[in-house]
């Protein structure tokens, strides 16, 4: 093997800090700052210190290839894009105050690329025409740029980070489903090289559109996306994209409808203890307007509106709650009586449970007053029928019907069918076999390589410090001179063996810290192997920590090396 170079803390750029910094709010961050991973440039924006750029850089690594042994090809595409490719798109407007918008000095609008489904479809539609072109899967590592409203959670939630982005290419749909497979296999590969436990999970499409769309999620405490198991079955998905048949049910001896005086009753819990029922026999109806039109949202009583998935519904239209101002200008919308009866000029969709057939007890558009007997599709139609509900623990699974387990997981990949939403939009075409042209269709594939650090510190810290796995680790092994010469000497020996045989060698040769210090920074730094020149050095004698279990082994020099070069 080759000779690799030492690293010597003594010359390292990477101050370790005893405190969590003040604003961290979950464990990466603060084990990355104090480990001297990364540091702050300002809201959402790191700078990578040389431990931290090896991770980074061991990730990449993995990452790409991977992505080579699939057929992929590495290109490098700008960070700053023009505004036209993603004005045809509709993603101009679409991303909202998410996408970094500036101008050049003549007034030229340009973005910084949040991903690169454009700029990707253009450069395939400059090189590829015909069917003989095709299929193909490009691919880059580079940062790319989300104003976050509110970054936070160190690197994991960042405005700059840097991603893997792919990109398949295929005439027909068959090609692209390889393709996706491709990706799938090739995710499941990476993430297992990295150490990373994960669960494939349905999702939902959101703003890069197309039909079938997969989420790897890390699960973690820190994680921003909460997910469902099947604790029984193989089904995993974000709860944004969890869907349920509609079912009706047979309400054909529900009596008539009847109103009833319900005074002071302007809410589920108020009107659901005057009547003494529970609150899944009412039906709850939310107001919002969609781009200023009034929209009715039905779901029961003891549900809650997922106004996420309300808002994925509508894109890229815009949702809000009305106002009271909108209830003024609506005098027939009486507050806390809503029902769906009588709605005039208002669009009413309904979570699957309000099937037809189903009876309810809702209000009846009048002040103290709320309607029994009220049959879905009898007294009342449904324009749409939409999973708007909040996912709970113990919802039965769509697939087997065993009560769900929820979790919380950091999203560390995605893949898309985006089939031909971009390649209409920028007229992608080849000639095909029979001379005519084929429209193209296309896949979009994702990794959070930044994110994929946090997700790694996140699940293998321990009480001590981070724990990385072996091929993403910033060394081998970790060699702790203990502090007096004939340590550091035989410690900086030692190194040399190993760096000479192929070992990355992280070498702690301080001067003046303390032997405490030194070993807490290297349960801190998170090497696999932890070698200490200590009490026995003069007998050529070390210890070999494993970081991990803590196992402890004293071996001779010559053991170590063989040990550690085996």
């Amino acid at each position: 093997m080759a000779n690799v170079p030492v690293q010597r803390m003594s010359q390292l750029l990477a101050k370790t800090l005893r405190d969590d910094p003040a604003d961290a709010e979950v464990l990466s961050h603060k084990l990355l700052v104090r480990a001297g991973y990364v540091r702050r440039t300002a809201a959402g924006i790191w700078s990578w210190l040389p431990l931290g750029k090896k991770v980074l850089a061991n990730v990449e690594r993995i990452v790409r290839e991977e992505m080579d042994a699939v057929g992929a090809q590495e290109v490098l595409l700008p960070a700053i894009l023009p505004r036209e490719p993603y004005e045809a798109t509709g993603r101009w407007e679409e991303y909202g105050p998410e996408l970094f918008r500036l101008q050049d000095r003549k007034g030229g609008d340009y973005l910084l690329g949040p991903t690169h489904e454009e700029i990707f479809t253009l450069l395939v539609k400059d090189q590829a025409s015909s069917y003989k072109d095709l299929p193909v899967i490009l691919y880059q590592i580079q940062n790319k740029y989300r104003d976050e409203a509110r970054p936070r959670a160190g690197i994991l939630r960042g405005r700059e980070f840097l991603m893997k982005d792919s990109y398949s290419f295929d005439t027909e749909d068959e090609g692209l489903a390889k393709s996706y497979a491709l990706h799938r296999e090739a995710y499941q590969k990476i993430f297992a090289r990295l150490g990373l436990d994960y669960r494939i999970c349905a999702a939902t499409a959101g703003a890069m559109g197309g039909s079938k769309s997969e989420e790897f999620l890390a699960p973690a405490e820190a994680g921003e996306d909460t997910f469902a198991d099947c604790p029984n079955c193989d089904f995993a998905a974000n709860t944004e994209a969890i869907t349920y048949e509609l079912k009706p049910v047979d309400g054909s001896d529900v009596p008539a409808a009847e109103d009833i005086p319900t005074p002071d009753t302007p809410t589920i819990e108020t009107l659901a203890a005057s009547l003494g029922v529970p609150a899944s026999a009412t039906l709850k109806n939310l107001l919002v307007k969609v781009d200023g039109e009034i929209v009715a949202v039905g779901v029961p009583g003891d549900r809650e509106v997922d106004m996420d998935k309300v808002e994925a519904h509508f894109a890229p239209a815009t949702v809000e709650l009305v106002t009271e101002t909108d209830f003024s200008a609506r005098p027939d919308l009486v507050r806390g009586y809503v029902g769906p009866r009588g709605l005039e000029k208002v669009t009413y969709i309904a979570d699957p449970r309000v099937a037809p057939g189903t009876s309810w007890i809702t209000g009846a558009n009048k002040a103290g007053t709320h309607t029994k007997n009220v049959v879905a599709g009898r007294d009342f139609e449904v324009d749409e029928y939409v999973d708007v509900v909040v996912v709970q623990e113990g919802d039965p699974c769509p697939k087997c019907g065993t009560g769900l387990v929820l979790d919380r997981a950091i999203e560390i990949g995605h893949i898309f069918q985006l089939g031909r939403k971009y390649a209409d939009a920028l007229k992608l075409d080849v000639l095909g076999q029979n001379g005519k042209p084929v429209r193209v269709t296309m896949g979009s594939y994702g990794i959070g390589v930044s994110r994929a650090v946090a997700a790694l510190a996140e699940q293998s810290a321990d009480d001590k410090g981070l724990c990385w796995p072996a091929e993403v680790a910033p060394a081998d092994v970790h060699v702790v001179a203990a502090g007096k010469a004939l340590q550091t000497e035989l410690a900086l020996d030692i190194s040399q063996k190993l760096a000479a045989a192929g070992v990355r060698v992280l070498v702690d040769d301080r001067p003046g810290v303390s032997p405490g210090v030194k070993f807490t920074d290297s349960e801190l730094i998170g090497v696999p192997q932890i070698l200490v020149a200590g009490r026995r050095a003069a007998d050529g004698v070390v210890e070999l920590k494993d970081r991990r279990t803590g196992e402890r082994e004293e071996l001779t020099v010559e053991e170590a090396v063989a040990r550690l070069t085996a």
